[in-house]
């Protein structure tokens, strides 16, 4: 598989939605992640990022003008053990309490589909990172209507062993803007991922549309400690 630019797949997609981006430092020490939401709809775009213990949640940035938070106010990022689980939306806490009972990623995403926001349906994304022993494995999943039908669910799940420095996976929610907008399709895109984890927060956040990105939350894992350093960037300040 070819990998792409992450600035260039970025730029030209003025609406990807959610993605969320896992893969291995190019000096293969740290287990990294990113993962973005975009808005459309005031109530989409009056959010931010914020720390939760070792994980984040969103939060509404005006409580005023928060309209519905069935969709939009969840816990991206949370932390078992050694696992850390990444998500679009409140399946992060299935996936949690389900592997917490030694539940697979798989198992545990069997009682969720997709988001029931028709006419979008939008896809369900999570990821899983696993750094254990000096060792770093993740997987990815999408959980998609069948071509916009509400009564079929379709499951995928791609898994990476042993990651390859300098390498990173790429999944989003959209092919791009449009009404209804058209669920992400194919693999997981190839990327590159660099050391420096506030020049890649800087890459991405300055290549999401500027009108329609709301925050960007970056994690780099040291696979030989476990220790991790965060960065957390938010439009409404």
């Amino acid at each position: 598989m070819e990998m792409l630019s992450i600035e260039k797949e970025l730029q030209e997609n003025s609406y990807p939605g959610r993605g969320i981006i896992i893969g291995r430092s190019a000096d293969g020490a740290k287990a990294v992640t990113a993962y973005f939401i975009m808005g459309r709809s005031e109530n989409s775009r009056n959010r931010v990022f914020v720390e939760d213990g070792e994980g984040i949640r969103t939060q509404a940035f005006d409580e005023s003008k928060l309209t519905d938070p069935s969709l939009i106010i969840y816990a991206p990022v949370r932390v078992l053990g050694n696992k850390t689980i990444v998500t679009n939306g409140d399946q992060t806490d299935t996936i949690y309490e389900g592997m917490d009972r030694q539940m697979t990623f798989e198992q545990a995403l069997r009682s969720r589909e997709f988001e029931p926001d028709a006419p979008n349906y939008t896809p369900r994304i999570s990821g899983i990172m696993h750094v254990e022993g000096g060792k770093f494995n993740y997987a990815m999943s999408i959980l998609k209507s069948r071509n916009g039908d509400p009564g079929s669910c379709c499951r995928y799940t791609f898994a990476y062993e042993n990651a390859v420095p300098g390498e990173g996976h790429f999944i989003h929610t959209y092919m791009h803007d449009g009404n209804p907008l058209p669920s992400f399709e194919g693999e997981p895109k190839r990327i590159a991922i660099p050391d420096d984890m506030n020049a890649f927060a800087d890459t991405l956040w300055s290549s999401l549309n500027e009108d329609n990105k709301v925050s960007l939350f970056v994690r780099y894992i040291d696979i030989a400690t476990g220790k991790y350093e965060s960065v957390i960037i938010n439009k409404n300040k």
